[in-house]
């Protein structure tokens, strides 16, 4: 859905000059907002207009919390109370498997092929198959909570909202039926978890982020909260002298049990929240940020949450397509700093970090810089015989800098499949245009 800014105040405005409009409005509001912004709104959500005259007031009552006063007062104590953060955990999470044996050398296997843009569609609609059998019945991805320093640590299943919004956005570029399905389903899943006005939270213990809430935002972006922009002024509270968007969304009442270890702004936080929010005044500074990191070659150690530059680069492309002429002045020097991460055979890096930097390379149009063959068949070797792509960190702090917090790291099976068929769907288009 296109990013339409101000949707709330074009309607007042509108209504308030336009008689007809505003009796259209008040009679048929879903409806009337659909045919006059050419969109469909998500169903099951009912739109009331009120209309206030000089003799009649109306005060508007946000809905109840989805937590209970007991919950919120026992979410207050913070990390230390693991019974209230077990609520969050799915168990037992397996260990972790190995990667893939290559049976061949890239070249073999390519050559084997014959057509490598088929093998590319074959691999990513067996790695939707793999997801297929991995996303809960409720349309909610999984992820691992590990123990990046010790791995004798017991891992744990979790289910947050952001990991499905990060998966289902890399498959929003498949046109394969099993994706959009995925896809769909997901979205109701946000639905059943989004808090008034249109916030997120990772955990339930922790309060909302900004990371969760942009990411949730854009992919059920028709729920009227989020078309409305009804969750614009607690973001918009939320940022730092400088004009850069802070993580955390520490309301009066909520948990503050992140300062300890807090890093305030963060840029994949920030090229997620402009990646929603659009190119807007809001969001220059924010964007000037971005812009002067990049420039000068500043990301690595910008992020407590993303574990390398890769990540970082990929935001800030993914940025750049969904809110057109945002960043746009970034678009040649991204290439540049992404393609300077590739080292030789190593190419680069993990699997993942090589279908981030692929994806980022195609958002920021300099795909055809590298060799698309390699890349595809790299990634096509890589897979499973179930169809998934092996579980590397995805986010967490690898430097291991912030103490007994810092060392938690999360990723999936699930998580790089995703960003596989990412990857593949734009290397095949690549490789069929050639």
């Amino acid at each position: 859905m296109k990013k339409l800014v101000g949707s709330a105040e074009i309607l007042v405005s509108r209504a308030g000059e336009d008689r007809d409009f505003r009796e259209r409005l008040l009679a048929s509001p879903r409806e009337t907002i659909e045919k006059e912004f050419g969109v469909t709104l998500a169903g099951g959500h009912e739109i009331h207009v009120h209309e206030e005259t000089y003799n009649t007031t109306h005060l508007v009552l946000p809905p109840p919390g989805k937590l209970s006063e007991a919950e919120r007062e026992a979410a207050k104590t913070g990390a230390a109370s693991l019974e209230f953060l077990r609520k969050t955990m799915y168990d037992p999470a397996p260990p972790l498997r190995p990667p893939a044996v290559e049976r061949t050398t890239p070249g073999e296997r390519a050559a084997a092929s014959g057509d490598l843009a088929a093998a590319g569609r074959e691999s990513i609609r067996r790695g939707l198959d793999f997801l297929e059998s991995t996303v809960d019945e409720n349309g909610a991805w999984s992820c691992i909570r590990f123990n990046i320093a010790d791995p004798d640590i017991p891992r744990h299943f979790e289910r947050p909202p952001f990991i499905s919004a990060l998966c289902v956005l890399a498959l929003e570029c498949s046109e394969e039926p099993q994706a959009k399905a995925l896809c769909a389903a997901t979205g109701d899943y946000l639905v059943d978890t989004i808090e008034f006005p249109g916030l997120w939270r990772y955990y339930r213990h922790l309060p909302p982020d900004l990371d969760s809430t942009a990411l949730c935002s854009i992919v059920i972006a028709a729920h009227p909260w989020i078309f409305l922009e009804r969750n614009l002024p607690p973001i918009l509270a939320n940022r730092d002298e400088a004009g850069r968007f802070m993580t955390w969304v520490l309301a009066e009442d909520e948990p503050d049990v992140v300062s300890r270890f807090r890093i305030e702004a963060d840029p994949v936080v920030n090229a997620n929240v402009i990646a929603y929010l659009g190119d807007r005044p809001e969001t220059a500074d924010a964007q000037s940020w971005l812009e002067t990191l990049v420039a000068e070659d500043g990301v690595d150690g910008s992020s407590k949450w993303y574990p390398d530059a890769v990540a970082i680069y990929y935001a800030i492309a993914r940025a750049m397509v969904r809110a057109p002429t945002a960043l746009e002045r970034l678009r040649p020097i991204l290439a540049d700093r992404i393609l300077e991460l590739h080292a030789g055979q190593e190419g680069f890096g993990n699997i993942l970090q090589t279908a981030l930097a692929v994806s980022a390379l195609y958002n920021a149009g300099s795909l055809e810089r590298i060799d698309a063959t390699r890349e595809t068949d790299r990634i096509v070797s890589s897979q499973r015989e179930d169809g998934s792509w092996p579980e590397l960190l995805a986010f967490g702090d690898q430097e291991l800098k912030w103490g007994t917090v810092g060392q938690i790291g999360h990723g999936a099976e699930a998580v790089t499949s995703a960003f596989c068929i990412e990857a593949l769907e734009r290397l095949v288009e690549i490789l069929k245009a050639e």
